[in-house]
């Protein structure tokens, strides 16, 4: 504005409002200072729209793509296995529970030769967030009902979320083969949310299937096939990709892992990519059984390497021509979030402590999120931050991908917070420090443990009576493949001792990649119970062999702890 710093601050003292040369102001007060020195004020937002031109297609460069296609529905009613069957491979076995904890793309061919992508969402109501972001990406929505069950919550929610996002359904009946099934019952239910099958005169398509045995599954391919004939979806492949962030996660070999799906153009190893705040070239590119690909058209899902952070599920990525371009743009959007992120802080007023003191006791629940991928730490901070009650306020300090480091600890000792881990185990710097300051680290594998213990705790239940407790670990140093045994790992216990009875937890650059049993444990050609600090021991672990040096093997007890009355 051409004005001296003292001038504005004498506009800002006549306004009745006491600021220091390196105060930051909010809106509406920049808003009525410029007013006074007659200036008009525009406030920039990090849309992508305003800096990226969107290039238009003409209709003849346009090709037939694929379908995506979401699989949504209650938890439990079979959308991963109804997946697997179709993929044939099997993803529930390596969730924890048994429950889809991130979201999925995998690309598929029918058999009659057609492609279709398939986005896998996770079917817990904690997963809103990230099945809305599931929903904007999809053309088509399989919306999976067990036959044995009712229509739950969730099934109406996911049905809702499609209806909103304008997208067709086509309702998979499952478990047609248990006892105690009732398709018809499913389509009563159905039609009483006025959700009519074609087979009851509506107009959505249903299907009954088994996805244990198979059963029908080809018929409702082909009907995913007939809805995607009637959209008819194109793409120009011939253009620079643009598409949707699926899921990010920080991986130490290879540093920040994203899955993308291209929507339009081709994506190409070497390409300038744009995402949000992060720029990179992308370095590899490989799909989702990890082949290693040159190039990914329209509707493919894609791993890539290059970025140089974790961008959001959800977020919007450009492929740029160059590379000073994309950076100028990345910092240029980091800058207006570091900005908003700083003027967004609630600064408690006179006003507000007095109101919460009006109510009762005021109490502030800090809580700090690790987790494996951005996905689940998105899903979880939403979860927590809805079981704020005007009592306790549940306030997300910071919430990120990777171990629990020191500074965590350090931010939650500062700021008298708890510190959440999902699928994620602290360092051992970080551990120590946090028994020092007496931090509570609460670590987990299935997202409603974590919401439920929380809100457990909020609403003053006693303790839990059972809890599992860390009493060792130690680090692979060497590892052998023996044939008809498997993989045998050469350990040195780093702290406690490591029990062949407990649970154990392998951890790899701090996240979990297995949680079971010891299969055995031995003191050079003896088998042991049992194991202390600063001893070596070999061990081998139940149905898993892939030991790499560097690895952490946790042991966990389940100790009952008495109740505080």
């Amino acid at each position: 504005m051409d004005v001296s710093v003292n001038e504005v601050i004498k506009a800002c003292l006549s306004a009745g409002m006491f600021v220091s040369i390196n105060q930051r102001l909010d809106a509406k007060t920049i808003e009525i200072i410029a007013l006074e020195f007659d200036f008009e004020v525009q406030f920039t937002t990090a849309k992508e729209e305003e800096i990226i031109i969107e290039t238009v297609d003409n209709e003849e460069d346009l090709l037939p793509r694929a379908p995506i296609v979401t699989i949504m529905g209650h938890v439990d009613h079979g959308k991963t296995s109804l997946l697997d069957y179709i993929r044939n491979t099997r993803v529930v076995a390596g969730e924890a529970g048994g429950i889809t904890q991130h979201i999925g793309a995998y690309d598929v061919t029918t058999a009659s030769g057609k492609k279709i992508t398939f986005l896998d969402t996770p079917g817990h109501e904690a997963f809103t967030a990230m099945r809305a972001r599931g929903a904007q990406v999809t053309d088509i929505v399989i919306i999976v009902v067990a036959a044995d069950d009712n229509v739950m919550p969730q099934t109406k929610e996911a049905i809702n979320h499609a209806q909103l996002a304008g997208v067709p359904m086509i309702i998979a009946i499952n478990k047609i083969d248990k006892d105690g099934a009732d398709p018809e019952r499913i389509r009563r239910e159905l039609s009483e949310m006025n959700i009519l099958v074609e087979d009851w005169g509506g107009t959505f398509q249903c299907q009954e299937i088994s996805a244990k045995k198979g059963i029908n599954i080809d018929e409702l391919l082909e009907k995913v096939l007939l809805e995607a004939e009637m959209l008819e979806l194109k793409a120009n492949p011939n253009r620079r990709a643009v598409g949707t962030v699926i899921e990010a996660s920080l991986d130490k070999g290879r540093g920040y892992v994203t899955t993308l799906l291209v929507q339009n153009g081709t994506l190409n190893v070497g390409d300038v990519l744009l995402v949000g705040q992060f720029f990179g070239k992308v370095k590899a590119m490989t799909d989702h059984t990890g082949k290693r690909l040159k190039s990914a058209g329209p509707a493919i899902p894609v791993q890539v390497l290059g970025l140089d952070g974790a961008p959001q599920s959800g977020d919007k990525f450009n492929v740029m021509e160059l590379e000073r371009e994309a950076r100028e743009i990345a910092n240029k959007r980091e800058q207006i979030m570091r900005e908003q992120s700083i003027r967004t802080k609630k600064h408690i007023t006179m006003d507000e402590i007095a109101r919460r003191i009006a109510i009762g006791s005021f109490k502030q629940l800090n809580i700090i999120i690790k987790g494996d991928v951005d996905g689940s730490v998105e899903a979880l901070s939403d979860s927590l931050q809805k079981l704020s009650t005007p009592e306790i306020d549940v306030n997300i300090l910071h919430k990120a991908v990777g171990q629990i480091s020191e500074s965590d600890v350090l931010l939650a000792s500062a700021s008298d917070a708890i510190i959440i881990g999902f699928q994620v185990r602290p360092s051992v710097g970080s551990r120590k420090l946090a028994e020092q300051e007496q931090i509570e680290i609460k670590l987990y594998s299935i997202i409603y443990d974590a919401i439920n213990d929380v809100k457990d705790a909020m609403e003053g239940m006693h303790a839990p009576t059972k809890e599992t407790i860390l009493v060792g670990s130690c680090e692979i140093r060497q590892v052998f493949k023996i044939s008809k045994i498997g993989t045998v790992a050469g350990c040195m216990v780093l702290e406690g001792f490591i029990k062949r009875n407990n649970k154990v937890k392998l951890t790899r650059d701090g996240i979990v990649v297995f949680e079971g049993d010891i299969d055995a444990l031995k003191r050079f050609k003896d088998d042991v119970s049992e194991v202390k600090f600063g001893y070596e021991c070999g061990l081998s672990l139940k149905g898993y062999n892939d030991l790499r040096e560097g690895d952490i093997v946790d042991s966990y007890e389940t100790r009952e702890i008495k109740r505080t009355p």
